[in-house]
């Protein structure tokens, strides 16, 4: 009996991907060769008048939920992924988008958020360094595709049309959305869901899938962006 206890309480330390690991380095710098926002439309736009607004980085937010799964998932953890690393501009005259966040700048369990997402358990700091650990390496392979972009080309009865590209898979999407614009910013926030295997991505899984992430995952954002003027503009580093 005290072997058996012994290896539930084993078990009980491994969530859905996220094997017990020693805590993770430090993130590495990002990658350079980040997609490309084809910074000239958004550039000529304004210089036209319309109405441009660039994304600001640490007041934009996209959340992802993962959840477990398997005949072990009561022994694992629901996981919240997140970032404020957004990039990107919007042609609010033209309902046009371009956006990417670098997938190293990915948070995994931040506290704030797993309690906005109902999660009750309570993943240990190991659970979350190998969570993080898992979901770049083996789930994202950030090495060979460093970034999440969405482009967005229409924007139609409250709906956002354009693709994700993830995992070096692009897919159309339509996402229902709010806008709230002003003169001088811009709200954009919407969710969607979408299952890993479409950008061929394996969910990830361990003890031969008696515990594993369910291959849909929930995502949301809050895009908050600033109106660009010609004198903005020219001060703006290239993205």
């Amino acid at each position: 009996m005290r072997r058996a206890l012994r290896l539930l309480a084993g078990l009980a330390l491994v969530a859905a991907g996220c094997a017990a690991v020693p805590p993770a380095a430090p993130p590495k710098p990002a990658p350079t060769g980040a997609p490309d926002l084809d910074a000239a439309h958004y550039r000529d736009a304004v210089q036209r008048g319309a109405k441009v607004y660039g994304a600001e980085p640490g007041d934009s937010l996209v959340v992802v939920r993962v959840y477990r799964g398997g005949r072990l998932a009561k022994l694992g953890h629901d996981h919240v992924v997140s970032t404020r690393d957004v990039h990107g501009f919007i042609d609010a005259d033209q309902g046009r988008g371009d956006f990417y966040a670098g997938v190293e700048s990915l948070t995994v369990d931040d506290p704030a958020q797993r309690a906005a997402a109902g999660f009750t358990s309570t993943p240990s700091e190991s659970d979350i360094a190998g969570t993080r650990s898992n979901m770049l390496e083996k789930v994202l392979e950030a090495e060979r595709f460093p970034f999440v972009a969405l482009r967005v080309r229409k924007v139609e009865q409250g709906t956002l049309q354009g693709e994700l590209a993830l995992h070096g898979v692009t897919r159309p999407l339509r996402i229902p959305a709010k806008i709230d614009a002003g003169a001088d910013h811009l709200e954009v926030s919407g969710s969607f869901a979408i299952n890993q295997t479409d950008f061929g991505i394996e969910p990830f899984s361990v003890f031969g899938g008696a515990l594993a992430v369910q291959d849909r995952i929930d995502l949301s954002f809050t895009i908050r962006a600033g109106r660009i003027t010609d004198a903005k503009l020219a001060a703006r580093p290239a993205p």
